[in-house]
């Protein structure tokens, strides 16, 4: 696969696919603008080398019809804010008014395309609609890394209709961070796997138990595995279908000398509410008619013991119910204990870079990855359809 440093852009126009599927406030005003930074170098790259650039995003869930809700209009002008230059804001992705306005471009100009997902033909990966795209770049970049595992037309069908197509600079380092984990970890290498369902991380899982040293099991998904041993646990969330595949894990780990740490101890209430009475209590010792929402200090001091020799932590999904204050102690505690870790640290997906921020320890992460399915599918073991579809243009 090529990437965006070793094309000549000069003059060229170089279509650029984004994910700037950024969070909005009620106002229209960008919350979290991660995903806009995460790509400035890949935009200056382009400049500096003399194009033009085309940029192409979705953002939310408009259901294939213009709705100002998800205009891309708070981005062009975040974007107009970091890279000190105008982006023109167009108000449409194809169509003979953005072809006319594209034709005229300079090198130096830059200018946002409305959102892909204004047209169903975008997620259907329709070929008239990508081919339409095609057209207004001499070159394609793909460097939207939090929509590499979807087959849409901005980001595979339109690769059959481009000469040139490449990754830019933050495709290029999602993947030498996880794959390299993956594939070439430094040992001990600890997975740390939360969320609510075991379905979500199931491949996941069977795809790790087989690379690490040891995994660590919280959230939600871990009652599965403690009611497939036979814990009461409440009225707790959990996947009676699942079970035997609990079960499957447990014994897979043990046959391959993984250590696998479920919760000892666990933080519960009545009902997922702010103001609810809340407990500790031992993992044997849940309410029949309270649920578990939260990892216990027992289990963090576990966890952290675990985690003391580690040289690689991969961390996809939160402890507990961490968007109630009441809820998130275990998640918050265990992203300080990895960020003050020796290990190179890879967090992603689940929610866990909104945890990890929201702890201020962002920093002393070795890596946060920008796209919570992309590599949710590279800790699966799969290949991600952009990145495939970029390997045959």
């Amino acid at each position: 696969m090529k990437f965006i440093d070793e094309m000549n852009l000069k003059g060229k126009r170089v279509l650029c696919r984004f994910d700037f599927n950024v969070p909005l406030d009620n106002s229209q005003n960008i919350t979290d603008d991660t995903r806009i930074r995460a790509v400035l170098p890949t935009i200056n790259y382009a400049l500096d080398e003399g194009a033009s650039v085309i940029m192409i995003s979705h953002l939310g869930r408009p259901k294939g019809k213009p709705n100002p809700k998800y205009s891309l209009a708070p981005v062009a002008k975040r974007l107009s804010r970091f890279l000190g230059k105008d982006v023109r804001m167009l108000n449409d992705c194809i169509g003979d008014d953005v072809k006319a306005h594209i034709e005229k471009m300079v090198p130096g100009d830059l200018v946002l395309l409305e959102n892909l997902r204004f047209h169903a033909e975008e997620e259907t990966n329709d070929d008239h609609f990508a081919r339409e795209l095609a057209g207004f770049g001499d070159v394609y970049v793909d460097d939207a890394f939090g929509n590499a595992h979807r087959i849409h037309a901005s980001n595979v069908g339109i690769t059959q209709f481009i000469k040139e197509c490449a990754a830019g600079f933050l495709i290029k380092k999602e993947l030498n961070y996880l794959k390299k984990v993956l594939d070439n970890p430094a040992r001990p290498f600890v997975a740390i796997i939360g969320g609510s369902k075991v379905s979500d991380k199931l491949e996941a899982l069977l795809n790790l138990i087989q690379r690490v040293d040891k995994m660590i099991i919280g959230g939600g998904m871990a009652f599965t595995f403690l009611k497939a041993q036979g814990f009461e646990i409440g009225k707790s969330i959990f996947e009676e279908p699942l079970m035997e595949k609990a079960l499957e894990i447990l014994k897979k780990a043990k046959e391959l000398g993984v250590k696998l740490y479920l919760p000892i101890d666990c933080v519960i209430a009545e009902d997922k509410n702010a103001a609810a009475e809340t407990k500790i209590v031992p993992i044997q010792e849940i309410n029949p008619h309270w649920m578990g929402l939260d990892i216990g200090p027992a289990t963090i001091t576990l966890f952290s013991e675990a985690l003391s020799n580690a040289k690689t932590i991969v961390w996809n999904g939160p402890m507990g119910m961490f968007e109630i204050d009441a809820f998130g102690r275990g998640t918050a505690a265990l992203a300080h204990i990895v960020a003050n870790t020796y290990a190179l640290s890879i967090v992603g997906g689940g929610d866990t870079d909104v945890a990890i921020n929201k702890t201020g320890e962002q920093d002393k992460i070795t890596y946060i990855s920008t796209g919570g399915g992309a590599s949710l599918e590279l800790l699966e073991g799969k290949e991600l359809p952009a990145v495939k579809a970029l390997d045959r243009c």
